[in-house]
């Protein structure tokens, strides 16, 4: 795993930063934040320091506790310039939100602050992540500056369209979404990766690692160009009520299934989500529906499904629910046991494939419970009548539900492309781009 340096400036968006520090310590990756004095206004040391598990620091003139350390490394005899220890062992830099006075700095060559300071004595791959207003953004001099730091080797995580901070506001300009910066970051930092590689992750075109999806997959030719491709994902974990305040239900956050639509948007496809429970947000540009029930769910997706291109089921459904939930609240008083009768719910992906159409794609996925994981995925492939089956190991507690890290076993049913593809465990958003090569390849090969 890395040592990822983060510049933080001014700009609201510096609440994904957060969202971003928690994703790449989550997949292992050791993270340190310089912010710029304005950026406080939004989002305060104490924040990142919690997140990241180290000091952040604001000016190159207070002394660094860690003395220039990652977390996990050995500190240093002395105190070092913290502007140039830092950057000495950082293996990335990226710098998220760059606001439109950050990256006229960077371009000018200021050293002003220590943000900018480490981006002048940076010798390790800088990434900068603009975000600003639409006119801001779009205007020349931006572009123009911008341009420079292109030509100079600076990678550009280009921005998001969709609703902006000021109110009513709308355009280019929106912070691309944590898991994009981290993919953009790890494409950087991958062994032998092309010059181009974070450009093309931070574009949501695939990228690769020794330790998450195997390098003859996310480079392997094709499927970064879903334009016109219609999607519909399904999210996070179904609840059946059992009275009006409780319900059965599972762990599923909605992470993975977030990971694949913002994936297939960034691919640029059209991306319908049902979420069941999700409380993560996603991009304005996805149409999102939210539910909570398998009911619910399957009501959802059986009005979306006909219109859809792929369908990507990765919502943990449940399979049984109380077949008669209370209206009121069950009182405990009085009651030495309380029975449940359950009933079986539906089985929704497979009365989806029960009414294909011969040029949609299909995947399911299997969340099984130790050593027989693929054989039970196996035998799911074959009984749902999809085109693949993504399984997982939910009994490691390090992948699967409500962490950022997954490892799975892509399996097809006419072994398309390369058969059982395993991606070792990786973020979320890594396993999605894994995911989405492996439908372009069975979509290709028919």
């Amino acid at each position: 795993m890395a040592r990822i340096l983060l510049g933080v400036s001014g700009g609201i968006a510096a609440y994904k930063a957060l969202e971003f520090v928690r994703l790449a310590t989550g997949a292992g990756h050791a993270v340190r934040v310089v912010q710029t004095p304005a950026s406080r206004r939004f989002v305060g040391e104490a924040s990142f320091a919690a997140l990241s598990g180290a000091p952040v620091l604001v000016s190159e003139f207070e002394r660094d506790p860690a003395r220039g350390a990652f977390p996990g490394d050995s500190q240093p005899a002395h105190d070092p310039l913290s502007h140039l220890e830092l950057v000495r062992n950082a293996e990335l830099y990226l710098i998220a939100p760059a606001t439109a006075n950050t990256i006229a700095k960077l371009a000018g060559g200021f050293a002003e602050d220590l943000l900018s300071s480490c981006a002048l004595a940076a010798t390790c791959p800088l990434l900068v992540a603009p975000a600003m207003n639409n006119h801001m953004y779009e205007h020349a001099a931006t572009q123009a500056n911008v341009q420079t730091l292109r030509d100079r080797g600076v990678t550009i995580v280009e921005p998001a369209s969709g609703r902006l901070a000021s109110k009513d506001e709308q355009g280019i300009g929106r912070l691309a979404e944590p898991p994009q910066l981290l993919a953009a970051c790890e494409a950087a930092l991958a062994p032998g990766a092309r010059p181009d590689a974070a450009d093309a992750a931070a574009q949501g075109q695939p990228s690769s690692r020794s330790n998450g999806a195997r390098a003859d997959g996310p480079h392997a030719g094709g499927g970064r160009d879903w334009s016109g491709v219609r999607v519909l994902v399904s999210a996070g974990g179904t609840r059946e009520p059992i009275d009006s305040v409780r319900f059965l239900g599972n762990s599923s956050s909605g992470r993975m299934g977030l990971a694949l639509a913002e994936a297939a948007l960034a691919r640029g496809a059209d991306v319908t989500l049902v979420a069941a429970n999700v409380s993560l947000a996603s991009s304005d540009a996805i149409a999102r529906r939210d539910v909570g029930t398998a009911a619910e769910l399957q009501d959802a997706c059986q009005e979306a499904f006909p219109d859809c291109d792929v369908l990507l089921m990765a919502a943990a459904v449940a399979d049984f629910r109380p077949a008669s939930p209370s209206e009121g609240k069950i009182k405990k008083s009085g009651r030495a046991s309380l029975a449940l009768e359950l009933e079986p719910t539906d089985d929704v992906l497979a009365a989806l494939a029960a009414q294909r159409r011969a040029d949609q794609t299909l995947v399911g996925f299997a969340a099984e419970h130790g050593a027989n994981t693929l054989d039970l995925a196996r035998r799911k492939l074959v009984e749902k009548g999809v085109d693949a089956i993504v399984a997982n190991d939910i009994s490691r507690a390090d992948i699967g539900f409500d962490v950022d890290a997954n490892e799975v076993t892509i399996l097809t049913a006419d072994g398309a492309g390369q058969g059982a593809v395993n991606v070792g465990r990786a973020a979320k958003a890594q396993v999605a781009e894994a995911i989405l090569d492996a439908v372009w390849r069975l979509r290709s090969a028919r």
